[in-house]
């Protein structure tokens, strides 16, 4: 198997010139840095057979920050295989002041495999903390809480705030269902009151430190694998 084979050889030549090239690229620009030396060198032997071989990474290796089963594959297939598997749940976060934690939620969506991403205001965001993870996930833009209440309604699926309101439900006993939306507001603020006011529920994350809230990012994990641990397959 392609994945097994990449970690064995663990790649001894340079960084690909290629596909894999521009997103270790885009790495370092969002970055400043490549934490470290990922992936594979060329493939050695007979190629593999399958369209969703990249021969371009097959000739030159395959850098990007992918996990080993999608070594030489194409973009495309990664998607497309990702998107045959994707969860129900999806997630949201308030982009009124440009907040930095979009990057890290996009990135942690990623790994729990999130149907997609909402960003409600500013359709702009810092893409620095998603490690190119943005490019394997699907972000939709809402203009306004107003836009993104009404798709969600069409769409079926349950709006849930997290916050740390007095009649929040605690997140660690709360029935999640299969289909919903996870939404969390700008760092500092909080969830916005028109959130609020039209959410099925909104969820507490339990504290037991000094600190008055966590940082949104690191809530939008725990609340992420809130869901994974009642609905994923696990295993």
């Amino acid at each position: 198997m392609a994945s097994e084979r990449g970690a064995e050889r663990g790649g001894a030549s340079g960084p690909a010139e290629g596909p894999g090239a521009s997103e270790q690229a885009e790495q370092v620009e969002q970055t400043g840095q490549v934490e470290r030396e990922v992936g594979v060198g060329p493939w050695e032997g007979p190629w593999p057979e399958g369209e969703h071989y990249d021969p371009e990474l097959l000739a030159r290796g395959d850098r990007r920050n992918v996990v080993d089963e999608y070594r030489y594959w194409r973009h495309e297939a990664i998607v497309a295989d990702l998107d045959a598997r994707r969860h129900t749940f999806h997630v949201a976060i308030e982009n009124w002041q440009h907040d930095f934690n979009i990057g890290t939620v996009v990135r942690t969506a990623n790994a729990f495999l999130a149907a997609e991403v909402h960003i409600i205001g500013r359709r702009r965001w810092n893409r620095r903390g998603a490690m190119v993870t943005d490019r394997y996930q699907h972000i939709r833009h809402h203009a306004t809480v107003e836009e993104f209440v009404a798709w969600a309604a069409e769409s079926g699926l349950a709006v849930l705030g997290v916050d740390l309101f007095p009649d929040s439900s605690p997140i660690e006993t709360y029935a999640m269902p299969r289909d919903c939306v996870l939404v969390f507001g700008q760092e500092g603020p909080g969830l916005s009151e028109e959130v609020r006011r039209t959410a099925t529920a909104t969820l507490s994350i339990a504290q037991f430190g000094s600190t008055r809230s966590i940082n949104a990012g690191t809530a939008a994990g725990i609340a992420m694998h809130s869901w994974i641990r009642q609905h994923a397959r696990i295993g």
